[in-house]
């Protein structure tokens, strides 16, 4: 009998697209060969995965795939068990719920854990909002930070944008943030309001898609502007 080792899987970070666009018009060639040849998956929303895989691969087996669900509610003393099928030599896929894995994506957990144990992490090319927006903003790429989600207390929120505002300047560094989209609108008003007018500001909304409207100003001329951001995924981009 063979005591040979069975070579360990990989870990393949997969983009998904940003909207409801068609596969192929964002995503390289390479995600579908993945998609083609991975059963096991890791993703965020199991229904919304399944339809993704389906689209970017129609002929794919959907009984065959094995899927764990890692959300806000899973169980972190689960999560490196969903790497087991790698150390049965299967390669296992982090499908992103939008844009990239691991950013402004749970999947850096599992990331994280396949680094410790030893399992090869290979991410795929993909579109990713946060630097689609920072290559169209014409801001500094140079020497920029990703904030994530803002503050929802009023007060805080203010502080937040006030303090990046500060930081932006003090650095000459852009700053970047997102919002629920449902919020968009309120936030855009709040920074209007919190930002000196000579500060610019990047409104990077639908990217990829038909939809899309990408615009740099002054906080100024933003008072003139009217846009409807109203649940239309978008990112900001500050720089003082």
């Amino acid at each position: 009998m063979s005591d040979q080792k069975i070579p360990k899987g990989k870990l393949y970070l997969i983009p998904t697209t940003l909207g409801e666009n068609q596969p192929l018009e964002v995503l390289p060639i390479s995600i579908k060969r993945a998609i083609e040849n991975i059963n096991y998956y890791i993703v965020e929303n199991e229904k919304t995965a399944r339809s993704a895989i389906k689209k970017i691969s129609p002929g794919k087996s959907q009984p065959r795939l094995q899927i764990e669900v890692l959300n806000k509610y899973t169980e972190s003393l689960t999560i490196p068990d969903f790497l087991n099928p790698c150390f049965e030599g299967h390669d296992v896929g982090i499908l992103s719920e939008a844009g990239c894995p691991g950013i402004a994506d749970p999947g850096a957990a599992v990331v994280k854990i396949a680094h410790e144990k030893e399992i090869q992490v290979v991410p795929l090319v993909g579109p990713s909002s946060i630097i689609l927006a920072m290559m169209a903003s014409g801001m500094n790429g140079q020497n920029f930070a990703f904030n994530g989600y803002l503050p929802i207390d009023a007060a805080d929120r203010k502080k937040a944008i006030k303090k990046m505002e500060k930081t932006s300047g003090t650095l000459q560094q852009s700053q970047i943030f997102i919002e629920t989209p449902y919020r968009n609108d309120k936030l855009l008003s709040e920074m209007l309001h919190s930002l000196s007018d000579q500060t610019l500001l990047c409104v990077a909304t639908d990217i990829t898609l038909s939809t899309e409207f990408i615009a740099t100003k002054s906080v100024a001329d933003w008072k003139k502007t009217s846009v409807d951001l109203h649940k239309r995924p978008s990112i900001f981009i500050i720089q003082a």
